[in-house]
């Protein structure tokens, strides 16, 4: 019996190719029931997916607790967002007296969010915190706190926090800042400032997973690494005063001495 083979014209082939080469955005339904995003798809960027000034004043008073450590447990922290292109979405403090809060801390918060967002991708979430050693002396991104310079003019008093230009940049190469995630896409930036750098993590990550924006590897994909209990790494990040992760109490900062 002879095998028939049958030659197709290349403009069936051409079809056939299109109908299997479907994205993941087409194809892959998410576990809610709704088709999942594809890498990149979001590039437009946008504050649709993020929080309001209202939501993440909201975030802050429900994030702040005991076991968050640091100075003030949390309790007097600003807040900002910015979107996939860098550009603030929402700055609040969790202070009914802005004032209250340090003042300095606003425009770090700004910085954190942006440091957060411009240094992470669809594919790997990387919090400001994970910065700290590769940023220093001898390590292979020193400087980089030198890069993106915050835009003065983002400087403003703690009741016009919202206003003023939309990008205002800086980079921050400490705890409080974390990428933000709508299924596998990177959506903006969250930086938490107003306490120890470990505190202001421990805030920013209650924060994300509160508002359901974690990256695809889960709340604790980019978390805060410290060597006393981690090992290693060029991932570390120093002990803060009265620093705690996760609900435990893992250390303080070393007192300084011979000054």
């Amino acid at each position: 019996m002879k095998t028939v083979f049958a030659i197709l014209p290349l403009s069936a082939l051409v079809i056939v190719a299109f109908a299997q080469a479907k994205s993941p955005a087409e194809t892959t339904p998410g576990s809610n029931g709704v088709k999942s995003e594809a890498p990149g798809q979001r590039a437009g960027g946008g504050c649709k997916d993020l929080p309001s000034a209202a939501e993440l004043k909201k975030l802050l008073k429900e994030a702040a607790a005991p076991e968050v450590g640091g100075l003030a447990e949390g309790h007097s922290e600003w807040a900002a967002v910015v979107d996939r292109k860098g550009e603030i979405c929402a700055v609040a403090v969790s202070t009914d007296d802005p004032t209250a809060a340090w003042p300095g801390s606003q425009a770090i918060a700004k910085a954190k969010a942006y440091t957060a967002n411009a240094f992470s991708t669809d594919t790997m979430p990387l919090s400001t915190a994970r910065l700290y050693t590769m940023a220093q002396p001898g390590h292979s991104l020193y400087s980089a706190a030198n890069a993106n310079v915050f835009n003065p003019a983002c400087l403003q008093t703690p009741e016009k926090s919202g206003s003023g230009p939309k990008l205002c940049g800086g980079t921050i190469v400490f705890g409080g800042g974390v990428p933000l995630y709508k299924g596998k896409t990177r959506v903006g930036g969250l930086g938490a400032s107003g306490d120890t750098a470990c505190a202001d993590h421990e805030m920013a990550k209650r924060m994300r997973d509160k508002a359901g924006l974690n990256p695809p590897g889960g709340a604790l994909a980019d978390d805060i690494w410290y060597t006393k209990t981690d090992g290693p790494s060029v991932f570390a990040h120093p002990l803060c005063k009265n620093t705690w992760r996760n609900g435990k109490k893992i250390g303080d900062e070393p007192p300084a001495s011979g000054y």
